[in-house]
């Protein structure tokens, strides 16, 4: 039946996609070859699927990278608010489109700087952020209202968004017009990275609230980039880190709906964040096989009605855990080669890694080599002239077809530790039993957690991998196989004590000299409201203008809702 109908949409899908792409606006380029040869816009057949046809295999625009090419937005952050933002000044100074802020651990745990725990870690893997103020810093002079802006932060995320708004409102811009992406996946910190703050529920309940709040207030906004990143650097499968990363989409899709929420309001801010490993066409067909599997559950299990709600938005980062220490600047061709694969696959902005990001932060040289990266492909290799160009090899849409098994398999898992013994595909009893309320995936995830399930198999993963490695089976080069150089020492970046006795020192000055008292009114306002089912943000957000810092507003929402604690397991 699904054949059938497959075969019956596309009997006119050429005409259709011709049609699109003539209404499309095209940037204006040169769209020949290096000799000057003219190619089309795109190759099919008339039984094949076209660009920017449903299930959106081959992209989601029919005219591809015609139209517009990916954004350049190069992940930054390091040190202070000063030091990361003439580093932000630097990326859009030679070509950035966007800017993606790397918070330092101490933020990401939601501890400021001053924190005890927070010894010897300010600054060190990202910007150190504790309120406002240090937003302010982070972003002054560079035109919030202009500039798409993502930040990768899960446990305090939505205390560090408010602090995004008011940074933007002391810019006097109309946050209604602002537009980016929070990541906000607390469901991958409990598969995967391990930065939570709290137990699922009140987490649940933080990001229910955003997902309310972005779509009334902040259209363009994505409140949510749910991230398979950190699921694969941590050792899964290209199969695992598609399946994880879909289904915690869907039980996120599940919370809006359970919030009475419109799928077609809200799925277009829902958007992704992968891995782009080096297996190169294992990773062009999990991006083809991952817009199909996405397009469909929404249209036919979660009943989203237009395209922009069933299109899957990614960004791409490539792979950190393939870079080494040994033979650094071979990093610089295994990030090209992700990259392109990333770019291949239809991603909607990237990030390219830096040759010494194993050993340190980027220094300034390196990030520029990152950069330099895209642009080479994006202005000389032509790529970009054709949409989806792989789409019809038949090693490619076997690989996609074999991917999207595996995936489906793995829903399979997730969907029986719910209680569910409904298949991936039956997306008819999925839809009923999501309408009925039972969201099947989120139970299932929940229980995967609770079990330990998600992080033995992606440990199984890991050690399979591992063991090829040691065996010699799969190579490195310049780790167990050409182990030959030239290679000197890098020079790396590294970030002062004296950043975080600096930061320490103003925090501490901050503090003294607001007014306490609307703090603490604020605050307690905030947990007032934590305790209702009203939307937290607005009361959030009225702590922040009162540069509130984020130990204050997280550990007032500890002592309410109290810590998680990962099982011990054996």
């Amino acid at each position: 039946m699904e054949s059938s109908m497959s075969q019956q949409d596309n009997s006119n899908a050429r005409e259709r996609w011709q049609q699109r792409y003539d209404a499309s606006r095209l940037r204006d380029a040169d769209f020949t070859t290096l000799s000057g040869m003219e190619v089309d816009p795109a190759y099919g057949t008339d039984e094949s699927e076209w660009p920017g046809e449903f299930p959106f295999t081959r992209g989601l625009y029919a005219a591809g990278q015609r139209g517009r090419t990916w954004t350049i937005r190069q992940f930054a952050g390091f040190g202070n608010a000063k030091q990361t933002n003439e580093r932000y000044k630097m990326i859009l100074g030679r070509g950035g489109g966007g800017l993606s802020v790397a918070f330092d651990m101490p933020t990401l745990m939601g501890r400021d700087s001053d924190d005890a725990r927070a010894l010897g870690e300010v600054g060190h893997c990202g910007v150190a952020i504790d309120s406002a103020a240090d937003m302010d810093v982070l972003f002054d002079g560079i035109p919030l209202g202009e500039t798409t802006t993502s930040m990768t932060i899960s446990g305090p995320a939505v205390p560090v968004f408010c602090m995004y708004l008011v940074a933007a409102e002391r810019q006097g811009v109309d946050i209604g017009t602002l537009n980016g992406t929070l990541q906000t996946d607390i469901f991958k910190e409990y598969i995967a990275q391990k930065e939570w703050i709290f137990g699922p529920e009140p987490h649940l309940r933080l990001i229910g609230d955003l997902m309310e709040y972005c779509a009334e207030n902040i259209p363009a906004y994505k409140p949510l980039s749910v991230s398979g990143y950190h699921i694969r650097e941590a050792g899964s499968t290209a199969a695992q880190e598609l399946a994880f990363t879909l289904a915690d989409g869907f039980g996120y899709v599940e919370l809006g709906l359970s919030r009475g929420l419109d799928v077609d309001v809200f799925g277009p801010g829902l958007s992704f964040f992968f891995d782009s490993h080096l297996d190169f066409f294992e990773e062009i067909a999990k991006f083809r096989a991952a817009r199909r599997i996405w397009a469909r559950w929404m249209r036919d299990v979660y009943g989203a009605k237009t395209e922009k709600a069933q299109w899957m938005r990614f960004h791409t980062q490539t792979a950190g855990v393939s870079l080494t220490a040994q033979q650094p600047y071979n990093n610089v061709v295994r990030t090209a080669i992700e990259a392109l694969a990333g770019v291949l696959g239809g991603t909607n902005s990237l990030h390219t890694n830096a040759l010494d990001e194993t050993l340190a932060l980027p220094s300034e040289q390196a990030a520029e080599i990152a950069l330099r990266t895209q642009q080479v492909i994006m202005e000389e290799t032509g790529v970009i002239n054709v949409a989806d160009p792989l789409g019809g090899s038949w090693y490619v849409e076997a690989l996609t077809d074999k991917i999207e098994a595996e995936a489906n398999k793995i829903f399979e898992k997730i969907l029986s530790l719910g209680g569910s013994n409904l298949a991936a595909t039956d997306y008819e009893g999925l839809a009923e039993a999501t309408a009925a309320g039972e969201n099947p995936v989120t139970k299932g995830l929940l229980r995967g957690i609770e079990d330990g399930w998600f992080t033995s198999e992606i440990a199984e993963a890991a050690f399979v991998y591992q063991k090829a490695l040691e065996k010699g089976d799969k190579k490195v080069v310049g780790v167990n196989t050409h182990l030959d150089s030239v290679s000197t020492d890098l020079e790396i970046l590294r970030v002062s004590h004296e950043v975080e006795v600096e930061q320490v020192r103003e925090l501490r000055t901050r503090k003294d000299g607001r007014d306490a008292a609307a703090v603490e009114a604020a605050i307690a306002r905030m947990v007032e409201i934590s305790r209702t089912e009203g939307n937290m943000i607005p009361a959030m957000l009225d702590a922040v203008r009162a540069e509130a810092s984020l130990s204050e507003i997280c550990d007032a929402l500890r002592a309410e809702w109290g810590e998680y604690r990962e099982p011990a397991r054996f």
